[in-house]
């Protein structure tokens, strides 16, 4: 069987006839064969979404929310199954694909209630007889251009904002992790979504630069590495295009003298290492006050090296692979690079291959100590499980340490202290800040986002999403009969 395109409410395979292959990381066992997308495919699914936009745009907002809500009742479901499927496609460990699956669910209820809100503004006129307010519109054609590491929520992200405000859309989902994709459209095609609304073309990175080029995409949504994502940025730029881009971090945890060591061991082991490492949000940099850092080293030294890693189906697994031989390399190069810069390392830094994990992409969890804030290490996205340890002497100092990076994700800080909190909370310039918690888990009813390298200003989830998706018409209603020329009169 050949897992096929999605275009006008048909599946349909390439015109070329090629295919490309789904793997196991944790086993290498193939999932599926999929059709690979050429220019007359990306071309047709383009051209279907902008014949529906039209239609789309005038069904009634609440209409489009039933639907959603229909969607979100499949995916809910269907949890579990999705979720096995995820941990064999993607090989994050099983309770957190059942995460990636509830916050699909999740952003599905939320966006299908925009149905009936979709707020706009209205504003006393500075004339009599005069009305005045401002009402969304939507933007036309979407391009979703999604990444691996979270294959049903990151879609739900861009999708469920898109469809609810009135954009039709084309996803193209990362090569790694087609199957998911496929999933998802299937469960919009079962809640009754009209042709050509949602349309899916499968294939590597050449699908997706297509559809950036396609002169009837009005807006790309791009979440992946910040190479690929400026030259989408300059290439919109060129043609007049919307884009919105999440592009990635160097986040860090800030332990303070004065914090709950163990609770803060807790929140580094789980943002550091969860998923492999593989988040945006991920743990990289543990900035902690040289009063704590050979406690806490010797500490966190003994939790990374009881971590077991194993296929993400097993209960017994911690850690799961990384997604692909390229980026197990990525992550060796890295290790090197600390190795050679001077960094001690204190636990991992090499594949795993003990048993049945020989055959899957394993690299252990891997902890450096006595890094410098201008080490690579402590400044360059490694996207798998490697945190380093950079010692400071004050609040101040690892405020600035955290600060000064290209990226502007997710912070947190461990203390006891409100004032120190609070500063935290005012000075840290990256989007998301957490207090006595880890760097991940941001929940759907609130923006998602960073600042500097890690995007270009706008925010995923919440009510800030509809902004990403929607432009502002502004309408001015007078009925006093007569020419008023407003600040003339």
């Amino acid at each position: 069987m050949i897992h096929k395109h999605y275009i006008d409410g048909k599946w349909v395979e390439s015109s070329r006839g090629e295919t490309f292959e789904s793997l196991n990381p944790a086993t290498g066992e193939v999932l599926g064969v999929l059709s690979q997308a050429g220019p007359k495919e990306v071309e047709a699914a383009v051209e279907a979404a902008a014949r529906a936009f039209p239609s789309w745009r005038r069904f009634p907002a609440p209409k489009r929310g039933e639907i959603l809500f229909r969607v979100a009742g499949i995916l809910a479901q269907r949890k579990e199954e999705l979720a096995t499927l995820m941990t064999r496609e993607m090989g994050k460990v099983l309770k957190e694909a059942r995460g990636d699956v509830q916050e699909g669910i999740d952003m599905t209820y939320y966006m299908a209630a925009e149905g009936r809100r979709q707020f706009g503004q209205v504003v006393p006129a500075e004339l009599p007889d005069k009305f005045s307010m401002a009402i969304r519109d939507p933007i036309g054609v979407v391009a979703a251009i999604t990444p691996w590491n979270f294959p049903l929520a990151i879609p739900t992200w861009k999708l469920m904002p898109a469809l609810i405000t009135g954009n039709t859309a084309v996803l193209k989902p990362a090569e790694d992790t087609p199957l998911m994709a496929c999933k998802l459209v299937e469960i919009f095609e079962e809640a009754g979504l009209p042709p050509g609304v949602l349309n899916l073309v499968l294939g590597a990175g050449d699908v997706g630069a297509m559809l950036v080029d396609h002169p009837k995409v009005n807006l790309i949504s791009f979440t992946g590495s910040n190479d690929v994502g400026r030259e989408i940025a300059i290439k919109a730029a060129s043609s007049g295009k919307r884009v919105a881009l999440e592009m990635g971090g160097k986040n860090a945890i800030l332990v303070m003298a004065d914090a709950n060591l163990d609770l803060a061991l807790d929140g580094i082991v789980w943002s550091s290492f969860g998923t492999s490492g593989q988040r945006c949000t991920a743990a990289s940099r543990i900035i902690v006050h040289r009063d704590a850092r050979e406690e806490l080293a010797e500490k966190l030294v003994e939790r990374v090296r009881a971590l077991r890693l194993g296929n993400g189906l097993l209960e017994t697994t911690d850690v799961g692979p990384v997604i692909n031989q390229a980026q197990l390399d990525r992550i060796h190069g890295y290790t090197e690079v600390g190795v050679k810069e001077g960094a001690e390392l204190l636990t991992g830094g090499k594949r795993y291959t003990e048993g049945e994990c020989a055959k899957g992409f394993f690299y252990m969890p891997t902890l450096f100590n006595r890094v410098k804030p201008g080490m690579r290490i402590a400044r360059e996205e490694i996207f798998g499980p490697t945190t380093a340890l950079i010692e400071v002497s004050s609040i101040e100092e690892a405020i600035e340490v955290n600060n000064a990076t290209s990226y502007g994700l997710s912070s947190a800080i461990y203390t006891r202290d409100i004032r120190k909190a609070f500063q935290a909370i005012q000075d840290i310039t990256t989007g998301i800040v957490y207090i006595n918690a880890g760097t991940i888990g941001a929940e759907i009813q609130l923006p998602f986002g960073g600042t500097r390298g890690t995007g270009n200003g706008h925010r995923e989830a919440g009510t800030a999403a509809l902004e990403t998706y929607t432009e502002w018409k502004t309408v001015y209603i007078d009925y006093s009969g007569r020419l008023q020329r407003a600040q003339i009169d």
